[in-house]
């Protein structure tokens, strides 16, 4: 299984930085997983809501694979448990999915043409978080679920 995470800017504060980092590594003994950070658009103050969102996602878009299935994380997608979550990475393998894209986006969310092309929405919580808070909740929710399905101790029911 390829697990791939596109996120928008570059992890700014060492904060985040190193946990990140940790759960990344961690990750790579339980599956293939790659972080992609997309450079935020110069200038963006100058643009409205709507161009940025459209920017973005052409730049999120040229690194989306064709055989990658596309999910947003956005706050109005399906909920999960860690254990559902897991649950649903692990259909994904059993259908035939050989490799997974998930997004966390700007500021103003996804362009239209995100949501045409994505396969399902994914709600990270009903929290709003700054995006590298939610890039590092998000790492070790997969990596928790690749101990699960993995069998690890890591994650306690």
């Amino acid at each position: 299984m390829r697990i791939k995470l596109i996120v928008i800017h570059k992890t700014e504060k060492e904060i985040y930085e190193k946990p990140v980092n940790h759960y990344i590594n961690r990750l790579k003994t339980l599956c293939d997983f790659e972080m992609i950070e997309i450079q935020g658009l110069k200038n963006a103050h100058s643009l409205t809501e709507t161009d940025v969102k459209n920017k973005e996602g052409q730049l999120i878009l040229k690194s989306v694979k064709s055989q990658e299935r596309l999910y947003l994380l956005d706050e109005h997608g399906k909920s999960y448990t860690s254990e559902q979550f897991a649950e649903f990475i692990k259909k994904s393998v059993l259908h035939g999915e050989s490799a997974i894209c998930f997004v966390i986006g700007g500021a103003f969310g996804f362009s239209d043409e995100m949501y045409a092309k994505a396969h399902g929405k994914i709600n990270l919580s009903t929290f709003t978080f700054p995006h590298q808070l939610a890039r590092l909740v998000f790492v070790e929710q997969i990596y928790r679920c690749m101990t699960i399905i993995k069998g690890h101790p890591y994650h306690h029911r």
